[in-house]
């Protein structure tokens, strides 16, 4: 393989364990980064020629290399494939029930630009870097080695793909795929639209901030903002809220909230609105409307460090709005997936909604993403996931 050679000092971070290589730590005249295909498999060597390890390359990119070994001349190829989806479906399978979980999440399970979302015997595919779309086939055959006979949706349509020069496709690569496959989270069952819904159609992050709130439903008017599918609103109501009202943008993610309610038998108590959050928060609270439980689950307000300010803002008005919907006792959850915003600024914009709705606050509980979405130690950017049960009263 061709070597990448790194200019002096710029080592220490692949040496302390990160895994990601910048295209200002290349010496480009010893190793001309335009001389690089995307996806080409490189040794990457420091300053004085010593081996730091494998790594795949995209010469277009900020981040321009990943490491994909610690040692130099270990390529991925079919047989490595093969060890880490192994190596990450006994972990998901120790974890999770039901063969439904994130089998493989990029750069945490040594495959970057990889996500693989299981939803019993289909699994739906995501590939958003250049060097494991050259390694499409050997992919599909090691998945057949660890787990034969899926049925298989390559869901390649990610704005990523753009970016790595990568041309957009959905198809089936094995079996039968239909548009609404069952999955089954916290013993809730539910529809998710693989084909044409957000990512690869369901988002298994919040499992266990999704249980947590079942906890706290029984005999509650709970709304959920931003629903998409009716992922927390359903469970909600399977642990036996009185009501619940969902509400989200798109007439087709409400429809399926209904289905996902028909399907466990709780039609009578689910409930939607279709219109822009902010606006229907308004309009709810205009109307009287009151709950015992209000969950935001927005989409990432935050997208690149330059939107951290507008961001900022959109969670405080998004949060503020919300908890001017809670009965005089009641609970917020609030939940993030910009990895932008950090848990200690959150916090701290909910204790600004507090302040100005004249409310005191408790924080309850905080959680983060699931075991299906491992946070590598060196890689703070996967850990993303955040949410804040945020107990809120009237002092007296």
């Amino acid at each position: 393989m061709p070597d990448l050679i790194l200019k002096p000092k710029s080592d220490r971070r692949l040496r302390q364990g990160h895994l990601w290589i910048y295209s200002n730590e290349v010496d480009v005249v010893k190793s001309p980064l335009h001389s690089f295909p995307a996806g080409e498999q490189v040794n990457v060597l420091d300053a004085k020629g010593k081996g730091l390890g494998t790594a795949i390359i995209n010469p277009k990119q900020l981040i321009c290399g990943r490491l994909v070994s610690r040692n130099i001349d270990e390529p991925l190829n079919r047989e490595r494939l093969v060890s880490r989806l192994r190596s990450a479906l006994i972990s998901r399978e120790q974890l999770f029930e039901d063969h439904c979980y994130r089998w493989v999440y990029g750069d945490s399970d040594g495959l970057p630009g990889l996500v693989i979302d299981r939803f019993d015997n289909v699994i739906v595919v995501q590939v958003s870097n250049a060097g494991i779309e050259l390694l499409l086939e050997q992919l599909l055959e090691a998945i057949n080695e660890v787990v034969p006979e899926l049925n298989i949706l390559l869901k390649n349509d990610g704005k990523m793909r753009s970016v790595e020069g990568l041309e957009n496709y959905v198809r089936v690569a094995q079996g039968e795929v239909p548009m609404l496959v069952p999955l089954k989270e916290n013993n809730v069952k539910f529809l998710a639209p693989v084909w044409e819904g957000q990512k690869t159609g369901w988002f298994y992050d919040h499992r266990l901030n999704r249980r947590r709130v079942q906890k706290l439903s029984e005999g509650k008017r709970v709304l959920d903002m931003f629903s998409y599918i009716g992922g927390w609103g359903i469970q909600a109501a399977a642990a036996g809220a009185s009501e619940v009202i969902c509400v989200d943008a798109s007439a087709q993610a409400l429809e399926l909230v209904h289905q996902q309610a028909q399907l466990n038998g709780m039609e009578d108590k689910v409930h939607s609105i279709k219109g822009d959050a902010f606006t229907a928060m308004k309009q709810l609270h205009e109307d009287g409307e009151r709950f015992d439980i209000v969950i935001i689950d927005p989409p990432a307000f935050i997208a690149r460090r330059k939107d951290i300010k507008a961001g900022e803002l959109a969670y405080q008005r998004a949060n503020q709005l919300a908890m001017r919907l809670l009965k005089p006792e009641g609970i917020l959850v609030s939940a993030s997936c910009s990895m932008h915003l950090e848990r200690a600024r959150l916090t701290q914009l909910l204790q600004e909604a507090c302040r100005k709705n004249g409310r005191m606050g408790q924080v309850l509980e905080q959680g983060g993403q699931g075991g299906d979405h491992p946070v590598h130690p060196a890689i703070p950017e996967t850990e993303y996931l955040k949410s804040v049960i945020l107990r809120t009263w009237y002092e007296v």
